[in-house]
C-alpha cells in the first residue's frame, strides 16, 4: 500500500511539473465510453497459513511460497459517470498465472524419505475486474488516477473436481475466486488515442485450497490467491 502511494506521489509531481502545452485527443473527455485493449505481465503468488500442529502432526519444518511471473491480455471497456474523474472500468482478461510451494519435512516424523517437495500450480484464467477509476484532471497531454475494485476469477485449469494420484499427490484449487484490487495509473494522450500505464494489488478473500488427504495438502489450512499486475492500456 505504502509502494502504491509513494508511486502515485511521485508520478503525480512529474506530471504537474509540466508547463501548459496544446492539448492531444482534446474529445476524449466528452466522450461517454471509451473501449480499447490492455497487454500485460504479472507475478501471482499464495498467501499460506499453515494447520497450528504442522510440525507435530505431518512433519512440516516449513513452508514457503514463490511467485513467478505471468502475462495478460484483455478489452477495455470505460464509462464516464457523469464526469471526467469519476470513471468505470471493466476488463475481461485472460490471464497465466503460476506458484510454487515450496515444503521441507522433518523425514523422522513423517518416516518417509522425501525431506524436501515443490509443487507448482498453474492456473489460465478468466478475470472480470470492475473498478472505479479517480482521475486527476489532466494537466497537458498528462494525468493519474487511482483505482478502487473487485475481480471475480475462473480457474479454467483448476482441477478442483479431478481425481486425485495418491501415489503423485497435487495441490487443488478452487475454480472460481473473488479479489478486491487497488491500483494506480499514469495516462498520455496522444493525439487520436490514448495510453495509459498501471500497477494494481489484489488478494483473494475466499480460502482456495480444495481439503484433501495427502501429505502436501494436509499441513495447510488456507490458501489465498496474491497478484501484482502491470499493464498498458491503449483506449480510443
Amino acid at each position: 500500500m505504502k509502494l502504491l502511494v509513494g508511486i502515485f506521489i511521485l508520478i503525480s509531481f512529474v506530471s504537474f511539473s509540466q508547463k501548459e502545452k496544446p492539448k492531444n485527443y482534446r474529445r476524449f473527455d466528452r466522450k461517454t465510453i471509451h473501449f480499447g485493449f490492455m497487454l500485460g505481465a504479472n507475478t501471482s503468488n499464495f498467501t499460506v497459513i499453515q494447520q497450528p500442529d504442522a510440525y507435530s502432526q505431518y512433519g512440516l519444518k516449513s513452508l514457503s511460497a514463490k511467485s513467478t511471473p505471468g502475462g495478460q491480455v484483455g478489452i477495455v471497456s470505460t464509462l464516464k459517470l457523469g464526469t471526467p474523474v469519476v470513471r468505470l472500468r471493466l476488463i475481461p482478461t485472460l490471464s497465466f498465472q503460476e506458484r510454487v510451494l515450496i515444503y521441507q519435512f522433518d523425514t523422522l516424523i513423517t518416516g518417509k524419505s522425501i525431506e524436501f517437495n515443490e509443487e507448482r500450480i498453474s492456473s489460465t484464467n478468466i478475470d472480470f475486474p470492475l473498478m472505479f477509476q479517480f482521475r486527476t484532471l489532466r494537466l497537458n497531454n498528462f494525468a493519474t488516477y487511482i483505482l478502487l475494485g473487485a475481480q471475480y476469477s475462473i480457474d479454467l485449469q483448476s482441477q478442483e473436481k479431478s481425481s486425485q494420484d495418491f501415489n503423485d499427490p497435487f495441490i487443488k484449487i478452487r475454480k472460481f475466486d473473488f479479489q478486491p484490487q487497488l491500483g494506480i495509473g499514469l495516462e498520455f494522450f496522444a493525439p487520436y488515442f490514448k495510453f495509459g500505464m498501471e500497477i494494481k494489488y489484489s488478494h483473494g478473500i475466499r480460502n482456495t485450497l480444495v481439503p484433501e488427504n495427502t501429505f502436501i495438502a494436509k499441513p495447510i489450512e488456507r490458501l489465498y490467491n496474491n497478484v501484482w499486475w502491470f499493464s498498458i492500456i491503449f483506449e480510443g
